[in-house]
């Protein structure tokens, strides 16, 4: 009997896989991927984190996803769990931008958010 397959936490467009490979590419010291987390702060509570990881730590959930590797820090997966990471370049900046359902609000900044934990039993249905 073939196993269930493990949801994945997070997805990536091609424009966000391709700069999370460049990032990697080009950094200083060899990387593994992108680690993607919450922290509080902002105006509106939480913000997104990224480092780039030399070392999986315990716990990561990890996700390859068109060439490239995203690590979720373990205390994120509930608040990013269906989140679509995307990468956009406009005339005034250029960023990894989160399409969240699991977004309450946003600060009007754009870089700061309010976030709910997933309803499990949602995605336990699909």
């Amino acid at each position: 009997m073939a196993s269930a397959s493990k949801f994945q936490v997070m997805t990536l467009t091609d424009a966000a896989a391709e700069r999370v490979c460049e990032l990697v590419d080009n950094a200083d010291k060899p990387a593994l991927g992108l680690r993607v987390g919450i922290k509080k702060g902002g105006c509106a509570g939480m913000e997104y984190a990224m480092d780039l990881v030399e070392e999986a730590s315990p716990g990561d959930d990890v996700i390859e996803d068109k060439g490239a590797k995203i690590f979720v820090d373990p205390s994120a997966v509930l608040f990013l769990l269906g989140t679509e990471m995307d990468f956009e370049v406009t005339k005034f900046r250029s960023g990894f931008v989160f399409k969240n359902p699991n977004e309450v609000s946003a600060c009007g900044c754009g870089e700061s958010v309010s976030l709910q934990a997933a309803d499990l039993s949602a995605h336990a249905r699909n």
